[in-house]
């Protein structure tokens, strides 16, 4: 059973089973973009725009405010 490692959209670091992931009060109230890789944990280029955001992974392309709304 493969299971990927999940990383911390706000904060980079490693999600881990059973422990408290803290999460900035900004990004709580959805103020916040996200500024790391879920899936990598690396770094992202982030554009904020009055009608919301972008982000850039450079191993897992673009996500953006407007897609995430229709989860």
């Amino acid at each position: 059973m493969d299971i990927q490692q999940r990383y911390n959209p706000f904060t980079g670091k490693p999600v881990v089973a059973g422990l408290a992931d803290t999460v900035p009060a900004a990004a709580a109230l959805g103020l916040e973009p996200p500024r790391f890789c879920e899936q990598c944990g690396r770094r992202m280029i982030v554009q904020v725009n009055p009608d919301g955001w972008w982000a850039k992974c450079s191993r897992h392309g673009i996500i953006d405010s407007k897609s995430l709304e229709h989860r």
